[in-house]
């Protein structure tokens, strides 16, 4: 009944906010966040669409960071959208910079594309692999990505320095709630060797259920969360629909079908408002 990591058309998903909205009342959802890269143009629409069904909707973003050089992202629920705008349009500006930067690599490679993009929205390498299809010099976005966009490859361009901990810090001082998104897909170190120096900085909570994770990776999630006294959140990390699959289903699987409890919500809430009330400011609802 919840989904706590969704995407929209605002970064790398495929539906609009409203469309988001459709497609998780259709899938039994409740409680939806939208937590879309370094961006928080989707909220108003998901908000606004939500008004008419019987769902909950969490505003929050998932920020772009490095740790010991490699990309984490950090999940941010509940921000005050006033302190955390400005701030985050440089993180805006750094995408489109980056995107810009892969677009010269791959030109310069012979592969010439556009990418039509507007100030709100975030672009990302699922942006430039669907022109690369689109422009018909690979089959599919996969493809893409191993021959160009993957960490490594010829085209690639690594986020403008942005710390982690930096990251958490400017989540709570605009009063947002800081998670480690999918934990297990970090590739720079142990989740029980990052932890201590995240938690250092302020993290909250952790990213416990996620399609990535497996059985064992979800109890010792659990059990960090018990032992330092995180909150643990959970969503299938959606982007929409893969378009032409068979079933039509995203990457990391469909909304709702890791069937998450609405218990995991109050904690988060909790948090949200342990944050607001030292800032002084309303209510998280």
């Amino acid at each position: 009944m919840l989904e706590l990591h969704c995407h929209t058309t605002y970064s790398d998903g495929t539906l609009t906010p409203q469309q988001l909205v459709s497609a998780a009342v259709e899938a039994g959802v409740k409680i939806l966040a939208i937590t879309d890269h370094d961006s928080m143009a989707g909220w108003d629409e998901a908000i606004t669409a939500a008004q008419t069904h019987a769902l909950e909707i969490v505003p929050g973003l998932e920020l772009s960071t490095v740790y010991r050089e490699r990309s984490m992202h950090i999940l941010g629920f509940y921000p005050d959208r006033s302190r955390l705008e400005a701030p985050l349009q440089e993180r805006l500006a750094g995408r489109h910079r980056r995107a810009q930067q892969m677009l010269e690599k791959l030109a310069a490679l012979g592969y010439p594309i556009e990418l039509v993009t507007d100030s709100e929205m975030a672009p990302g390498r699922p942006h430039i692999a669907a022109a690369l299809v689109q422009a018909g010099y690979v089959q599919s976005s996969q493809e893409a990505f191993d021959r160009w966009l993957g960490e490594g490859k010829s085209a690639y361009v690594a986020y403008e320095k942005f710390s982690a901990m930096e990251g958490i810090q400017l989540l709570r001082r605009c009063a947002a709630v800081p998670v480690w998104a999918h934990p297990y897909l970090f590739r720079g170190g142990t989740v029980e060797t990052v932890l201590p120096e995240l938690m250092a900085a302020g993290l909250m909570g952790l990213e416990v259920y996620h399609p990535s994770h497996s059985p064992s990776q979800v109890r010792k999630l659990e059990e960090l969360c018990e032992e330092h006294r995180l909150i643990a959140t959970g969503g299938s990390d959606y982007h929409g629909p893969i378009q032409g699959s068979a079933k039509e289903v995203d990457r990391h699987g469909g909304l709702n079908h890791l069937h998450l409890s609405d218990k995991l919500l109050p904690p988060l809430k909790q948090a949200a408002q342990q944050l607001l009330s030292e800032s002084g400011l309303t209510v998280v609802q």
